[in-house]
């Protein structure tokens, strides 16, 4: 069995930062592209952000230069260091991961629980 679970949501006044962190485990041969999302209410789940197993990254219009993503490859771990934070960046934060199984060697797309941001104005 293999998992996602996130962490580092919370409550948070517009202009200021949280971290998100998001970390695999399980019997993983290795994890591809890690991306955050996210769901406002009433909205569809969007992409926030990506990073490739070399560190490439891509971001959503509405994050780019406040929003930055990484990972740590030797602990299945992906980061979110959101700065700047607006009301509308309020929604369920998601990540998500394809992982090639070490058994198998089949590629299962996992998805965390989530992990609540609210930013108040």
């Amino acid at each position: 069995q293999v998992q996602l679970v996130e962490s580092g949501g919370g409550l948070v006044q517009a202009g200021g930062s949280l971290r998100l962190s998001c970390t695999a485990s399980g019997s993983i041969f290795r994890l591809n592209d890690m991306r955050w999302y996210r769901q406002a209410p009433e909205k569809q789940r969007e992409l926030v952000a990506s990073v490739t197993t070399g560190g490439s990254t891509v971001y959503a219009d509405s994050v780019k230069g406040r929003f930055t993503i990484s990972r740590d490859n030797a602990k299945n771990t992906v980061y979110l260091q959101m700065n700047s934070l607006k009301s509308e960046d309020t929604a369920v934060y998601y990540c998500h991961a394809p992982m090639v199984i070490l058994t198998s060697r089949a590629t299962i797309s996992t998805w965390g629980r989530g992990t609540q941001v609210t930013v108040s104005p």
